[in-house]
């Protein structure tokens, strides 16, 4: 039996986990933080990275089993902990220069225009503790902002002036840290190139705006020298700027010829990236007007808002990928043998701050899982919570909740989320009638 260590396991993932072939028999999972100590941790307070490291190999000491690998599917810190955790303790693990080049956000986009110049548009470093952040401004307007490293659309802002830019620093100074202490301690250990050296983690990237069209994910992994892609999730988006994801759907819907394009560039990109020996996914917008594809930006980790739709959809979650890899395994992924053709993620979002009165109780999400046996819902937010109160989310709405369908075509998805929606009880109270 093999011991797999997981960082931030929860029970919604060991459930997925333990849904791998033959899983109770071959592998066992050790904790390495809980969920809410290294996702969501009070003040979003994350340990420094070396506490961590120090925890694991402590784990390790402790374990009655060898650790055979670890594993991760959150971002940061977890995207860049769990490589550098695996380099010390001698595991199975990717190079940690191809991670940094992957999740440093600039220097992802100076290595994209070494190979891919066609698909990357116009970017610069902007620091927004600078005398006069405006001063730097080189691209024209409007273009988004955001931090050399976030998730979740976290402080991306779309800067339509000037005004809008000095109009959102304050925010983004007040919060930056966040993200910016934990990937410094890890770029600290990379020897950087001169150039990037300059941009580290407390500063923001301005970039073209290139979001027209459709937007897909590669889900794929590194292994010695190839580079194989298992999966093509589309995202759907809307909202005030058409950057909130609304859905996740999987297989992609886009045309062969244009997935296949996509695939030889990520494999391009890969490769001279030099990673190897762990997921990545990377995502892209193609405008069928114009047949132009775009590379919006790569993550050092397979995305763990797929896992149900590759096990609806292929009969395995994406995790085993990850798995495998850990282990030093290549992984063997299957394909097209789950229960439906189609699945999604839903996000449920609303748009303007507001209370949120009513979540699902247990017996709402029971009834939901009577009529469909093969939906997951996931409440993020407790009743009485203050949508803007929510922890990371994007600046242009507020996700309450997950729900996750399988269906046969994409109106009996859509058709499957608008009854759970209904079902499941969802009220929010507008802030003018209450008192703030």
């Amino acid at each position: 039996m093999k011991t797999v260590c997981v960082m931030g396991l929860d029970r919604f993932h060991l459930d997925l986990l333990n849904t791998i072939p033959d899983a109770s028999e071959h592998y066992q999972f050790l904790t390495l933080y809980e969920k809410d100590e290294i996702v969501h941790p009070p003040e979003l307070a994350y340990p420094p990275l070396q506490t961590m490291v120090d925890h694991a190999l402590d784990l390790f000491a402790r374990s009655p089993q060898p650790v055979d690998g670890i594993m991760g599917y959150w971002d940061l810190p977890t995207s860049v902990a769990v490589p550098l955790i695996a380099h010390i303790a001698g595991l199975p693990g990717a190079p940690l220069e191809a991670v940094a080049r992957c999740e440093h956000k600039y220097w992802s986009r100076i290595e994209q225009t070494t190979v891919l110049p066609e698909m990357v548009g116009r970017f610069q470093a902007i620091d927004p503790f600078a005398d006069d952040p405006l001063a730097q401004v080189q691209l024209p307007y409007p273009f988004w902002l955001k931090p050399v490293k976030a998730h979740s659309s976290f402080l991306g802002f779309y800067i339509e002036d000037a005004a809008a830019l000095q109009r959102h620093l304050p925010t983004i100074r007040e919060n930056i840290g966040i993200m910016a202490r934990p990937m410094n301690e890890f770029l600290d250990r990379i020897h950087l190139p001169e150039d990037v050296a300059k941009v580290d983690a407390w500063h923001c990237i301005a970039e073209e705006i290139i979001s027209e069209g459709l937007q897909c994910t590669l889900e794929g992994y590194g292994w010695k020298d190839d580079v194989e892609i298992f999966g093509v999730v589309d995202s759907i988006r809307g909202g005030q700027r058409n950057s909130s994801f609304t859905r996740y759907q999987y297989p992609s819907s886009l045309p062969e010829p244009v997935q296949r394009r996509m695939r030889d560039a990520t494999v391009k990109l890969m490769r001279h990236i030099g990673y190897r020996g762990a997921a990545f996914n990377v995502e892209f917008y193609w405008n069928p007007e114009t047949d132009r594809i775009r590379l919006l930006e790569i993550n050092a980790r397979i995305s763990k808002s797929h896992s149900p739709l590759f096990l609806m959809v292929d009969g395995c979650t994406n995790q085993k990928v990850s798995m495998d890899l850990a282990l030093g395994q290549r992984p063997d992924p299957p394909h097209r043998l789950g229960t439906f053709p189609l699945a999604a993620k839903f996000m449920v979002r609303y748009f303007e701050d507001a209370i949120l009165e009513r979540v699902p109780t247990e017996t709402d999400i029971l009834a939901v899982r009577a009529l469909f046996p093969e939906a997951l819902v996931r409440p993020m937010a407790a009743q009485g919570t203050r949508l803007s109160d929510i922890d990371l989310q994007d600046s242009y709405s507020f996700e309450v909740a997950e729900i996750f369908l399988g269906g046969r075509t994409e109106t009996e998805l859509v058709d499957k989320y608008d009854t759970a929606l209904d079902r499941l009880g969802f009220k929010i109270r507008p802030l003018d009638r209450v008192t703030e």
